[in-house]
């Protein structure tokens, strides 16, 4: 294998950059979710502690938007490095080895996990808007199917990140130079 040159090409920097980017903004316009998050808990607390009188809704809006963002939010967590590691050796690896790791680990596991987890849950999506999904708590019965979307979008999302990710983690195994996120990465 031919040795790398000190810098990727511009169209390796790009590729990670645009996927970044869009891992970036849809974390921020997903983000929003936390209004009714917020709307829904605030107005349940007030009709319950203060009227005394529950509301029927409040439980089904939170149970979903909380759903929603924490699945929405796992691409932006996989830019910014905070998914978990289990491994207790891996701060004494070298950054080459790290590299090979993960890049392994990304085009074995992480990629076609979330390539099958997409395709199934398309399926699922499709089925639950065909037949208009109802929830079966409580008397109100919110339609499901766009938290079901919410399943495909997370996982095609990951994908997309899982690429950039696996991009930055060749180089780093080819050349034992970490590829930082897109913020600092010129073209």
């Amino acid at each position: 294998m031919a040795e790398p040159s000190a810098r990727p090409s511009s169209g390796y920097l790009l590729v990670i950059r645009v996927i970044d980017t869009i891992t970036e903004w849809t974390a921020y316009l997903f983000a929003l979710i936390i209004i009714p998050l917020i709307f829904a808990n605030v107005i349940e607390v007030f009709q319950r502690y203060v009227r005394d009188d529950p509301t029927m809704w409040a439980l089904d809006v939170t149970t979903m938007s909380y759903g929603a963002l924490f699945m929405l939010g796992c691409a932006y967590a996989l830019l910014k490095g905070a998914h978990v590691r289990t491994d207790m050796l891996w701060d004494k690896f070298s950054t080459r080895k790290k590299g090979w790791i993960d890049l392994t680990a990304y085009l074995v596991f992480f990629l076609p996990t979330m390539a099958i987890l997409f395709f199934m849950s398309v399926d699922d999506f499709l089925y639950s808007m065909s037949i208009n999904e109802k929830s079966n708590s409580g008397a109100w019965q919110p339609v499901i199917w766009p938290l079901r979307a919410v399943i495909p979008i997370s996982a095609a999302l990951l994908f997309i990140q899982g690429i950039s990710e696996a991009l930055k983690s060749l180089w780093a195994a080819r050349t034992g130079e970490e590829l930082v996120h897109h913020d600092k990465i010129e073209i």
